[in-house]
């Protein structure tokens, strides 16, 4: 799934010569995706893992190979944007395995801690050496050869996922409780936690374009990816820790710590441009700024699965998720933006901005849903009474 986006984007800005018609054709995918992602995990709840998943991962495989065709037989610009919007059917597979730990392990908090933090390592993985691969296929053997080995991967792993049938958690279909528990959305700091996912995401989005922007304007472009992959090694390593350990105290609690420690730590990349211009400064400040991203993704997930009504855990991850991804893509744009006005250096103002916005709104939402229900007032008489 990490492979996608780069493959896409080095396809069509190679055959077409347009960065901005590349951009553009993954940021509709990407929109997509916000609308279609929680209604394909809806189905999945009701339905079951494996019935809805295959399908809908036959779905994006087709979508991506129209892309791939339509790329390469010079076929119209909107034909682009279609085939790449019909990939917004790729199920949520971090979100289903994160379910069926919740299913394996109901009632054992430390060990349903430990699952998180794996499968956050294991993301930050994925989508650390995605990126790397989908360049060095499209480079060395032909453009559309990451697109295409994505397909290949990504319908092998969901059906290697789905064949899996004794850890799957039992469809809920449209029984009354789930009809009864409503959606997420509805749920009592639901929300408020969602747009902290998407201040997050800001975070991994300016961060991304504003690293590319600065090793380009120090003659080393080919080195972004290292770099960035130093940031994920750093994320990957502090989740397989986090895991390892066994954290107290109540979970709104060290989601605001965790949040606290990435706001502390996304200044470290600024100060290392600021002060020193070093590619190699900056490499380190991004390996320690990486290591407080995913404890502060393990426990917002965490609390998403806490939140979310009981038969609806595969639509409330996948909406944490939309949530998140609608970040990288506004963080994407403001740092671009910042980067070209300000210069790449000034860029990195962004992340640090993202990061306290992140940590305010996770403070705002701790208060208010540590925050008792009010209780009817008694009445005079009552009070008398007393």
């Amino acid at each position: 799934m990490g492979m996608f986006s780069v493959s896409a984007v080095i396809m069509i800005s190679g055959a077409r010569g347009s960065y901005a018609l590349a951009g553009a054709v993954t940021a509709t995918g990407l929109a997509a995706t916000a609308v279609v992602a929680p209604w394909t995990a809806r189905l999945v709840d009701r339905h079951g893992q494996t019935r809805v998943a295959v399908p809908a991962t036959a779905i994006a495989a087709l979508g991506s190979l129209s892309l791939l065709l339509c790329v390469r037989y010079g076929a119209p610009d909107w034909t682009l944007f279609a085939s790449y919007a019909a990939t917004a059917t790729t199920p949520n597979t971090g979100g289903m395995s994160r379910a069926r730990w919740a299913h394996l392990l109901k009632g054992d908090a430390p060990a349903l801690h430990t699952a998180n933090s794996f499968e956050q390592a294991a993301d930050e993985l994925c989508f650390m050496l995605g990126p790397v691969l989908a360049t060095f296929l499209c480079g060395a053997l032909f453009p559309q050869a990451g697109t295409l080995v994505g397909v290949v991967l990504l319908l092998t792993g969901v059906l290697i996922f789905a064949a899996q049938r004794a850890t799957e958690p039992p469809p809920q279909g449209r029984t009354r409780g789930a009809t009864e528990a409503g959606s997420p959305l509805r749920a009592r700091g639901m929300p408020a936690l969602l747009v902290v996912f998407l201040a997050t995401g800001a975070v991994f989005g300016s961060l991304e374009v504003v690293t590319i922007a600065y090793a380009d304007e120090r003659g080393h472009k080919a080195a972004a990816g290292a770099i960035l992959a130093l940031q994920a090694a750093g994320s990957c390593a502090a989740g397989l820790v986090y895991g390892a350990a066994r954290p107290r105290g109540p979970l709104v609690r060290r989601h605001l710590l965790c949040g606290a420690a990435m706001a502390a730590l996304m200044t470290l990349p600024l100060l290392a441009v600021t002060v020193t211009g070093s590619l190699i400064a900056l490499s380190v400040a991004l390996l320690i700024a990486g290591m407080a991203t995913a404890p502060t993704m393990v426990t917002g997930m965490t609390l998403v699965q806490h939140r979310t009504p009981e038969g609806r855990l595969n639509e409330g991850m996948a909406l944490a998720v939309t949530g998140l991804l609608g970040g990288i893509a506004c963080g994407a744009a403001g740092g671009g933006l910042a980067a070209e006005r300000l210069g790449p250096a000034a860029g990195y103002w962004v992340p640090v901005a993202a990061a306290c916005l992140a940590l305010l709104l996770s403070s705002a939402q701790a208060c208010a849903t540590s925050t008792p229900r009010r209780r009817p007032a008694r009445s005079p008489r009552a009070s008398s009474g007393a």
